[in-house]
């Protein structure tokens, strides 16, 4: 009875352990990349946090009654995936309910090639997300940052005087995905490198 010498064994265990990685690692990547459409069907079916729609406009906003008896606690956050420098350029800020506030938040592409990108907002606590209404945001359209460019981008925001009264802190949370990272690639590699800082439109 004849058996596998044990350096061939070891090689062809190396093998079917590198592909199996490889695998995982090509899933993890795609499931990535999955988030940000898996995130928009389920936007658009059940019409919470909608990233191409304001939740409330200015008019709106500036006819909602200031409650000066109330104070929140207004925590911000900031993740990336991708190559992507991004941070709030204030962590933590006390607003009255129906008050018209604007932060800064500040994002960096770190690569020398223009990236598109999308970031995805969400709130603790959950019951939060329905007074937390957002006038202005970069997360309502995709962003393009060319090679090393960084950008400032506001978000105007008021939350609703009928937010309960046992939430006395909400945290906003960003996350920005890289979007069509072989597209655009392709598309920056013969881009100049531009060192800019711009405000949206």
């Amino acid at each position: 009875m004849s058996t596998q010498p044990p350096a061939e064994a070891d090689r062809s265990f190396n093998r079917s352990m590198l592909i199996k990685l490889f695998i995982v690692a090509l899933m993890m990547f795609g499931f990535g990349f999955a988030l940000v459409p898996m995130y928009r069907v389920i936007c658009q079916i059940t019409g919470i946090n909608n990233l191409v729609q304001r939740d409330a406009t200015a008019r709106e906003a500036k006819n909602t009654q200031v409650d000066m008896s109330r104070t929140i606690s207004i925590e911000f956050d900031a993740n990336a995936r991708g190559p992507l420098g991004f941070k709030p350029e204030q962590r933590s800020l006390d607003v009255h309910p129906g008050e018209v506030t604007t932060v800064m938040y500040e994002v960096s592409n770190e690569q020398a090639r223009t990236i598109q990108a999308q970031a995805i907002p969400s709130y603790v606590p959950k019951q939060a997300t329905e007074y937390f209404r957002k006038i202005k945001c970069f997360c309502f359209t995709q962003q393009t940052l060319t090679a090393n460019q960084t950008k400032r981008m506001p978000v105007v925001f008021v939350v609703d005087p009928k937010l309960p009264k046992d939430v006395k802190t909400i945290t906003l949370s960003y996350t920005f995905f890289e979007l069509n990272t072989l597209a655009t690639a392709k598309a920056g590699s013969t881009a100049p490198t531009v060192n800019a800082s711009a405000n949206p439109a």
